[in-house]
């Protein structure tokens, strides 16, 4: 552990520009730092598989309306279940994008999105936000690195990334089974194999343990829906904070620093 505090804010790649209620945890984290001083931690959790953690919402320049936007996906197994570091970025994609861009962003955001070259969804994310300027003197800890989950401690609860149909899915471990959801009470049990902690991702609910046996922080800013499900007694030496309010929490930051 380092002296000094570690100021960290999690999420998952939220948008292929950022949802503003990330880019309110990272001014929180910066006004705290400006005080307290420490490092910026982003724990980025693009294990996750959810396609609906990458759309975001903009707005019309002219008429205001709003356009929700979102990656394609190279298949509809990948698109389910493939965790969102694996998630791969179709060839045309980008182009095509960026030319229905500027009736929604700045010229300095269409430019910076044609010059990413990431090949999955969550480096785009992450590319676009550096891009964006939005993670300058921030430390990013991915929880799809294989370094970070050898690292991490052993939880009850987890996702394993196994191979199924062609692709790499994130199945839940449960009973001693691996099982993809399917919707309401349905699962699809694949065969079982062995697996090692490379593979191993938590559920939303050890999340927070599995975290800070890597990240060590002191401090941790948590978004409105974290401080509904996040279990602060697995980490009660944590000092816990709200994120600064901001509206349109939902919708994608795209303002342009003047």
């Amino acid at each position: 552990m380092t002296a000094g505090p570690v100021i960290c804010f999690g999420q998952q790649p939220c948008g292929i520009f950022p949802r503003r209620f990330l880019y309110a945890k990272i001014a929180t984290a910066r006004r705290l730092q400006t005080e307290l001083g420490g490092r910026l931690v982003f724990f980025c959790h693009d294990s996750d598989h959810d396609p609906r953690e990458t759309q975001t919402c903009l707005r019309h320049r002219q008429t205001g309306e709003p356009r929700w936007i979102n990656f394609a996906f190279a298949n509809r197994l990948q698109r389910k279940y493939s965790p969102l570091y694996l998630k791969r970025v179709p060839a045309g994609w980008r182009d095509k994008q960026a030319r229905q861009l500027p009736a929604f962003v700045g010229a300095p955001w269409v430019e910076a999105f044609k010059q990413v070259t990431a090949a999955t969804v969550a480096d785009f994310c992450l590319e676009m936000y550096r891009r964006m300027g939005l993670l300058d003197g921030v430390e990013v800890v991915r929880s799809g690195d294989p370094a970070v989950r050898r690292a991490a401690c052993a939880v009850a609860d987890f996702y394993v990334d196994v191979p199924y149909g062609g692709e790499i899915v994130r199945a839940r471990f449960l009973d001693g089974l691996l099982k993809l959801h399917e919707g309401g009470d349905s699962y699809l049990t694949l065969p079982m194999r062995t697996f090692t902690p490379e593979q191993v991702s938590p559920t939303r609910d050890t999340r927070l343990r599995w975290m800070q046996s890597v990240v060590h922080c002191t401090h941790y800013v948590a978004g409105a829906s974290e401080q509904d499900y996040l279990r602060k007694e697995d980490a009660p030496e944590i000092t816990y904070l709200k994120r600064d309010p901001i509206d349109r929490s939902d919708e994608a930051y795209t303002e342009i620093p003047a």
